[in-house]
């Protein structure tokens, strides 16, 4: 088998990129004249909540991103920034984006929330521009005032809200993948009026890409010996536009009484060509062996939110939030398919169109009634509704006559889902001590999802869920430095609308290991008791050591199982059993100079977290959890140079694989996936900087592999999917 060549990484497309700044600059020079005036001295005046650490004093444990720390390597997904964070993994392929996961668990046992709340349908965190987060918050244990469908934790994106001083603010930037270039260009604009305060963001991005994979398909009979060899070549080529607005205003109606009005707004457009060719070397072809296929997508979204916020006597306040969202794809999907002496076989075209849309509300009143407690109580309700027209007309080109021939089949495919979530909770953080605070909360949670549509009966499935809460953080005595933390939770993972209807979505060659999906109306959610624990040390000037430690009881755990209906392979969920899961995570962030106050202004960041899991339904060995990552850890290093005006950093990051038992005849199989980034920063001026990122500088080869067995034999796909650098230049311009 021969190995794909690896690219180069293109360090002429990046002096090219360098050669487009004196011309970025040249525009500043204006500006820069007037900037050698004397100017009247502006102080700023901070209060103490600026210097509060979240991390340190809450409570309830949370790890707080800054926004310097967020924009620091040039990242251009908010993936791409969270992936370095302890305990927190990222699916898919190296470079290319994927599920946020925490704990080492698989995608949907982590929540990700937009400014407090559940992301809307059809929200994609790489939508969202890092330019407009003001900060990231990574909770380990749950917390009664956000979503308890966390069972791994949850991760809260804050996007940008306070409006401090009027700016203008430009960044344009280049980027070359493996020869394809692209632009990511971002600006901010915000200004005060006596009351009125408003900024306005925005983002656009353009890039072509071309991602080709390799899939080597084996059979062997029961007695273990080869009766299937295929290989198969894929090729993705295409382009992707996007646009993303984010205006905010903020009116002042009086003392303690403040309107905001947040939104955001993002266009995207995509297009590709895809192209799959299967040779068959041992045993018998699959159905077709060539696939041409064209992809032609566009997706709008809208999210707005209207929060009043008013403080109320004896340190009280009131905060109401109301919201509307909106989500619109339209998909076209043209295909070829060939058999294997490249005779056409059969045209298909699939045209569909689905929108989601709904509103939400929150609220919370908090109030100090009580010395030394600080309660609060609120609301958390949203309604959603997806809808769906899938049309689907084939041709067969072979003679109805002829032993090839394929019955065509058409469909039209209605169908439309409403989803009701309500949600109360009570909370009380309680200041037993100076050293010793508690957290004590409470959350009942309740959904209901009805869905009716072509080929299914209607579903209506309802569940809801209590959750009691407890945290504790207790400061060692005779340290100001030493800290440990407790929490118990009671958490839960609630079925996805796609995994409660049974419509059937068909493999184009369908077999044990690409087999048709279907969903499960009758899921039940996932139940989790869990147990953290942690103990942290602070050093001088930001740094710390922490270790922690956490484990996980799952009720109902939720598996995809494959089994053969009508000749036809289908994978369906189901709750099968209980499940464990517990893992340690141990952090350092260490800048040199806390250590060693002559050192040169070098920052140290590590972490390593270490998971296991075991599904008592499915026997072993390796009967851990589908996608859970045992092993995973950051090193990364910043070093602010005292002689020049640069910085310059990267971070490695691994995440393990390795085999595990999905159910008594699956398999899977993952390599190890290792990630180099590089970035440095050069400062021309206060105004004017330069930020230049080399992003999976490895580009390792991406490697996963599924079996599947029964009494005839046994049939495995491996998947090889090379990856490439991406470099990136980032002109940022303050006017």
């Amino acid at each position: 088998m021969t190995r794909p060549t690896r690219p180069s990484l293109p360090s002429h497309s990046l002096l090219r990129m360098l050669a487009a700044v004196p011309a970025l600059l040249a525009a500043q020079h204006a500006h820069a004249a007037d900037e050698a005036k004397p100017a009247i001295q502006q102080v700023e005046v901070k209060g103490a909540a600026a210097g509060y650490d979240a991390r340190r004093n809450d409570t309830a444990t949370k790890i707080v991103v800054t926004q310097e720390e967020i924009l620091k390597n040039g990242d251009t997904t908010i993936g791409e920034v969270l992936k370095r964070l302890p305990g927190v993994t990222m699916g898919g392929v190296q470079g290319r984006g994927g599920d946020i996961r925490m704990r080492g668990l698989g995608s949907g046992y982590t929540q990700i929330m937009l400014n407090g709340e559940p992301a809307p349908p059809g929200f994609s965190l790489d939508s969202l521009s890092p330019d407009m987060i003001e900060r990231v918050e990574v909770m380990r244990a749950a917390t009664a005032e956000y979503s308890t469908q966390a069972i791994a934790g949850g991760i809260n994106i804050v996007l940008k809200k306070a409006i401090q001083t009027a700016q203008k603010e430009l960044k344009i930037g280049l980027q070359d993948d493996n020869g394809k270039f692209g632009t990511n260009s971002n600006f901010q604009l915000s200004d005060r009026s006596g009351a009125l305060s408003y900024a306005i963001g925005g983002n656009l991005s353009y890039g072509k890409f071309d991602r080709p994979s390799r899939i080597v398909t084996t059979g062997e009979d029961p007695a273990g010996a080869p009766n299937l060899l295929r290989h198969a070549a894929l090729e993705s080529e295409g382009v992707f536009k996007g646009f993303g607005l984010s205006p905010r205003v903020n009116i002042n109606l009086g003392p303690g009484d403040i309107v905001t009005s947040q939104s955001f707004i993002n266009l995207n457009r995509f297009r590709a060509s895809n192209t799959e060719r299967i040779a068959t070397l041992l045993g018998g072809a699959p159905r077709y062996s060539g696939t041409d296929l064209g992809v032609r997508s566009d997706m709008d979204m809208l999210r707005s939110d209207l929060t009043w916020t008013r403080k109320l006597a004896r340190g009280a306040r009131l905060e109401v939030k109301g919201g509307v969202n909106y989500n619109r794809r339209v998909i076209e999907a043209p295909s070829r398919q060939y058999y294997r002496d490249r005779t056409l076989a059969m045209s298909r075209t699939v045209d569909s169109e689905s929108s989601d849309k709904g509103f939400s509300t929150t609220g919370k009143y908090a109030t100090p009634l009580i010395e030394r407690h600080a309660l609060s109580m609120g609301w958390d309700a949203a309604y959603s509704t997806r809808y769906e027209d899938r049309i689907q007309r084939e041709r067969s080109h072979i003679s109805p006559a002829d032993p090839a021939h394929i019955k065509p089949v058409d469909l039209d495919q209605l169908y439309n889902a409403d989803v009701t979530r309500l949600a109360l909770f009570g909370q009380d953080e309680w200041q037993v001590t100076e050293r010793w605070s508690v957290y004590l909360g409470l959350r009942w949670e309740g959904i209901r999802t009805k869905s009716e549509g072509t080929g299914y009966a209607p579903v209506d499935n309802k569940s809801s869920v209590w959750s009691p809460l407890f945290q504790t953080l207790w400061k060692l005595p005779d340290s100001k430095n030493d800290q440990l933390r407790l929490g118990l939770t009671r958490t839960y993972k609630a079925p996805g609308v796609n995994s409660l209807i049974p419509r059937r979505f068909v493999s184009n060659n369908n077999s044990p290991t690409t087999p048709d999906q279907m969903g499960n109306p009758q899921l039940k959610p996932e139940l989790a008791w869990g147990l953290d624990l942690a103990y942290e040390h602070y050093l001088p000037n930001g740094g710390l050591l922490t270790a922690s430690t956490f484990v996980r009881r799952i009720e109902d755990i939720t598996h995809n199982t494959v089994t053969e209906i009508d000749g036809q392979w289908v994978s369906r969920p189901i709750n099968d059993g209980v499940a464990w899961t517990r893992g340690v995570e141990l952090e350092a962030k260490l800048p040199l100079r806390s250590l060693y106050p002559k050192a040169p202004a070098v920052e140290v960041r590590a972490n390593v977290a270490r998971n296991w899991s075991k599904l008592n339904s499915v026997p072993g060995p390796d009967n851990r959890l589908d996608q859970q990552t045992p092993v995973s850890g950051t090193l990364g290093l910043d070093y602010k140079m005292d002689a020049l005006p640069l910085t310059a950093g990267g971070s490695y990051s691994f995440q393990s694989g390795g085999p595990v038992r999905i159910a008594l005849n699956q398999y899977a199989y993952t390599v190890p996936k290792r990630s180099l980034d590089l970035y440095g920063l050069w400062k021309f001026n206060p105004r004017n900087q330069l930020r230049v990122s080399l992003s999976n500088a490895l580009h390792q080869d991406n490697l996963a592999q599924s079996r599947f067995t029964t009494p005839r034999g046994a049939t495995s796909d491996t998947t090889i999917t090379p990856t490439v650098a991406v470099v990136r230049a980032l002109m940022e311009m303050k006017f």
